[in-house]
């Protein structure tokens, strides 16, 4: 079975006290679906594009353990909490 990736980029925080609540929520509803953190923060450079935003790549064991991190009901606890402190686009990713 392929692993699966969560890759979250930040368009825009509004609020970055809010956002680090929600990432100590997430944290734990990423980890009990088994995720594991591969990279998240600033980029350390930029090949193409021109906004620097905060990205993160989460491993999962399948793109389904991803997409059921996301419906958990302990995700949506962080995201009631995030409620619109960023404007992000979160994708799922199956592996090679």
């Amino acid at each position: 079975m392929s692993k699966g990736y969560w890759l979250a980029v930040y368009k825009t925080i509004h609020d970055a006290d809010r956002l680090a609540k929600y990432a100590e929520q997430a944290g734990v509803a990423i980890t009990e679906n088994g995720g594991v953190f591969l990279a998240r923060g600033m980029p350390e450079a930029m090949l193409e594009g021109d906004q620097p935003t905060r990205t993160v790549l989460i491993e999962f064991p399948s793109a389904e353990a991803a997409m059921n991190a996301y419906s958990s009901d302990s995700y949506k606890k962080a995201l009631a909490i995030l409620g619109d402190a960023a404007d992000r686009d979160i994708r799922v990713l199956k592996g090679l």
